[in-house]
């Protein structure tokens, strides 16, 4: 038990003259305090691996690890020490996984999307990119076992889960400003200082929502459709909001009202019944993540959506229904992520609705698109090699595969 507290995770990480009897010694004793609990042996070692000397080995059993309570089954005063040393922007970031129910598998490239919007996520590097520096920052924290069942998906994304107990320290360290509220919540409980909430939208938020900054959802058994009421209330009383998430709530309108929320910088509304999204999204200009996933009557992104300056992920898969992508697209040179481009089929449209359609020459200067690119209908290309020329597909170095669709009828 030693070694796996000590050659594992720490010892083997430092010179070969640390590994003396006296670390040896002091491992021991501070393996004793870790309740045989294999989660909490694995954090402390993590912990301890930072440590360069004898005598912060020392220091830490002797001060840090002293003051913790002795009873039984206190494991999480022990756990939080290893929170208690991770560096600020960490803990924030973990704090934040509060919101997930327990045993909930992560998407972990849309956590990081969400610690972004938050403001967690610091760049330091010119040259790399947010996305990147957030899962830099999630490989952290898996390091140090605050995530476990870390598995990767086909297409390059990963999921992971919490520990029961690590889920319990998020709640403990997140305190009042995040919560999770479900059919058995008094929503009286929560009040001004709470910033993040996941709820269940059967339950009328009786709550104040003004310095609101995350509002999720996860559907259950129980699920009623969203209300206008519900609607009305997320606008005018969460004027703060940074994240929204509304996914497979049966919605087939936005209000054009939605505009009011300034401050968005995440909005999913995927698996939804919308055929149109208002004009007044493009006021969203903040907004830097907009998820509409298999809304699969949607026909068309709004126009002028190139007001959307600070837009970086446009995911609009299984969206088949979708006839053509708005003229301007092109001018969102921050897009990292474009998961499908519509060609217009011009044949079956007014020349004034295909004037207002991208061709592919709007391609051209979106060279940061990252992941998988889908063209659709490419058959209705009529100067097929200007355009694709103009599209300058060569220079997205940073896609990691290509879509080609001569154009199928999925409507």
């Amino acid at each position: 038990m030693t070694l796996g507290l000590c050659s594992k995770n720490s010892i083997e990480q430092r010179d070969a003259d640390s590994t003396n009897p006296v670390f040896l010694d002091i491992g021991t004793q501070i393996l004793e305090r870790c309740s045989g609990v294999p989660l909490v042996i694995r954090t402390i070692a993590s912990t301890l691996s930072i440590k360069e000397t004898e005598r912060e080995w020392r220091s830490f059993k002797d001060n840090e690890l002293a003051r913790i309570s002795q009873k039984d089954g206190e494991i999480l005063p022990t756990l939080k020490l290893s929170y208690d040393h991770l560096p600020a922007h960490l803990k924030h970031c973990f704090a934040y996984c509060r919101l997930y129910p327990k045993d909930y598998r992560i998407q972990v490239q849309t956590l990081v999307q969400l610690w972004i919007a938050q403001g967690f996520v610091k760049q330091s590097e010119p040259n790399q990119s947010l996305e990147e520096i957030g899962l830099d920052y999630f490989k952290d924290l898996a390091e140090r076992s605050f995530f476990q069942e870390i598995i990767e998906y086909f297409d390059g994304r990963m999921g992971c889960k919490m520990h029961d107990l690590m889920h319990d320290l998020a709640e403990l360290v997140a305190g009042r400003e995040s919560g999770i509220l479900d059919s058995n919540s008094n929503t009286g409980e929560v009040d001004e200082i709470c910033r993040h909430i996941t709820i269940d939208f059967q339950i009328y938020p009786s709550f104040k929502g003004r310095k609101l900054r995350t509002l999720l959802h996860f559907r259950n058994e129980k699920y009623e459709k969203m209300s206008e009421a519900t609607w009305d209330f997320i606008i005018s009383n969460c004027r703060c909001l940074r994240v929204l998430e509304l996914e497979g709530l049966d919605l087939d309108i936005v209000p054009h009202s939605i505009h009011k929320l300034k401050h968005l910088r995440y909005l999913d509304l995927s698996r939804n019944d919308l055929k149109i999204l208002p004009k007044s999204i493009c006021k969203l200009l903040n907004l830097q993540v907009l998820e509409l996933d298999l809304c699969l009557k949607l026909k068309e992104l709004p126009e002028k959506i190139e007001k959307l300056v600070n837009l970086t992920h446009l995911s609009c898969i299984g969206c088949w229904s979708l006839t053509h992508m708005p003229r301007g697209i092109g001018k969102l040179t921050s897009l990292q992520r474009l998961s499908m481009f519509v060609v217009d089929e011009r044949g079956s449209r007014s020349a004034a609705a295909a004037a207002a359609a991208a061709d592919l020459s709007e391609l051209g200067g979106l060279n940061n698109l990252r992941g998988l690119l889908w063209i659709k209908n490419l058959g209705f290309v009529k100067n097929a090699k200007e355009e694709f020329r103009a599209a300058n597909l060569k220079e997205k170095q940073h896609l990691e595969s290509l879509g080609l669709d001569r154009g199928y009828t999925y409507r």
